[in-house]
């Protein structure tokens, strides 16, 4: 039995595999949730099984991989349900999984790319929180149970051709402010965190959408004057999980390089 649990989805690559192996390295045990495939609605690839393993072998002895789209329910309940089974229960849900598509203005957005952006960066964080809170409220109390989405900047300050990915952000804040309502005195917390452009895959696929020649050209909109690390966001996930952070929930902490003063 691990003392404590956590899963996190979006786990073979970028944020997510970074909050894996950050968690891990803090003493959790992991249970890695990826889809695993490619989406044809998408232009670039999605993290693969092989990029899952290499994640849970890295976090070590104590993590475990778990195919499953944000966007099944039922993968989502097996994905927890394994959790319990393999480690007693479950303590931290990590909502990272995310894909970006846009690239036009919003009134003539593609109807694929509004529901791409809304079923997995949207539902797919309400559809993790659905399946992990009820595991993690069947902890004992005093519990330290901690859910955790990443949003991003454009959750909090919109940006141009990008208008369905920005909706479906701003409303992981909202999804996450009315949990942190509705835990309450539970011991649970529920907070998001708004990252600014990161170096990973998603950033570059972002880059081709703006036609821009590689990613880093969006270090310009940041006053530190470079991209964010995966590691660094992990971190700012990290804190928010620890059991020293009870008395934080309801916000949305920007780890944007200053993007958003």
């Amino acid at each position: 039995m691990a003392e404590r649990v956590a899963l996190v989805t979006g786990a073979a690559r970028g944020i997510g595999a970074a909050v894996a192996l950050r968690l891990a390295a803090d003493g959790c045990a992991v249970v890695a949730v990826d889809r695993c495939a490619d989406d044809p609605r998408l232009g670039y690839p999605l993290g693969t099984r092989d990029d899952l393993d290499r994640v849970v072998a890295a976090c070590g002895e104590g993590a475990i991989a778990c195919e499953a789209d944000v966007r099944d329910a039922s993968a989502l309940d097996a994905a927890v349900a394994r959790a319990v089974l393999e480690f007693g229960g479950l303590d931290i849900a990590v909502a990272a999984a995310g894909v970006i598509a846009g690239g036009s203005m919003g009134w003539v957005t593609d109807d694929d790319v509004w529901e791409i952006n809304l079923e997995v960066n949207l539902t797919g964080v309400w559809r993790t929180a659905k399946a992990a809170l009820p595991a993690i409220l069947d902890r004992a109390q005093p519990r330290a149970g901690r859910f955790v989405a990443i949003a991003s900047s454009a959750g909090l300050r919109s940006q141009r051709l990008i208008s369905a990915y920005s909706a479906a952000k701003h409303g992981v804040i909202g999804l996450v402010q009315g949990l942190a309502l509705e835990l309450g005195q539970t011991g649970v917390t529920a907070n998001s965190v708004c990252p600014g452009s990161t170096d990973t895959a998603i950033l570059e696929a972002s880059g081709a959408l703006y036609g821009l020649a590689s990613a880093a050209e969006f270090a310009v909109h940041h006053p530190m004057g470079r991209l964010l690390t995966p590691a660094e966001v992990a971190s700012a996930v990290a804190w928010l999980c620890a059991e020293e952070q009870s008395g934080v929930t309801g916000i949305s902490l920007s780890v944007d390089g200053g993007m958003t003063i």
